[in-house]
């Protein structure tokens, strides 16, 4: 099925969510062939079994994912106790959701468990850390109880961008949401040892 057909042309699909009929139950191996088929949407599947299908980005939130993934990286590979995963990496949570956080990061004690067959489609595991990016067309409320979603079902930290309001919640289980405003820069030494987060890098589109 291709889902370029559903698109009408004037309406970009920035939050389209595709119900399923009661009849019609995708199993994990079968939504990720859904979406090998449609490689040029981004689509996760709700806990409830919707399918959310979201349009590639514009060129500054682009641009901005990928700053954050060269920082995250760069500490990562000289730390050595966790893998960074991109946008394009897919999450089986625990609540049955099949998620794709813009940035993430899993400790490599919890990935050595996975066989190779597990490694290559979406993982059985949900992030030790995730930052979700806000793009223009992005709704707020969406991401929040996205953000809630993943703490929920296991991970440590979560940050939430919104490079428009250049602010930043930050969310933690059993805590409440902190929102930072204009912050300079963001530190996770609890769970990311020596990690700093230059957010004058993210701010202002660099062309």
């Amino acid at each position: 099925m291709n889902l370029n057909s559903m698109t009408h042309q004037n309406s970009p699909l920035n939050s389209l969510v595709l119900h399923w009929p009661p009849s019609i139950t995708l199993k994990n191996d079968q939504f990720f062939d859904f979406c090998q088929v449609n490689k040029e949407l981004r689509i996760e599947l709700t806990a409830q079994g919707d399918c959310e299908i979201m349009a590639p980005t514009g060129g500054s939130t682009s641009w901005r994912n990928s700053r954050l993934i060269t920082q995250l990286s760069v500490w990562a590979d000289l730390e050595g106790s966790g893998v960074v995963f991109d946008s394009s990496g897919g999450f089986v949570l625990p609540n049955g959701a099949i998620r794709s956080p813009d940035v993430s990061w899993v400790k490599r004690t919890r990935l050595l468990t996975l066989t190779e067959i597990q490694k290559q489609r979406f993982l059985p595991l949900c992030p030790d850390f995730v930052i979700e990016l806000r793009s223009p067309s992005d709704s707020m409320k969406n991401l929040q109880d996205k953000m809630q979603e993943y703490s929920e079902n296991g991970a440590s930290l979560g940050w939430l961008i919104d490079p428009e309001a250049q602010q930043v919640l930050v969310f933690q289980p059993k805590t409440a949401i902190l929102r930072l405003d204009k912050p300079q820069f963001l530190l996770a030494d609890n769970l990311l040892t020596g990690f700093s987060l230059d957010m004058q890098k993210l701010w202002d589109v660099g062309f």
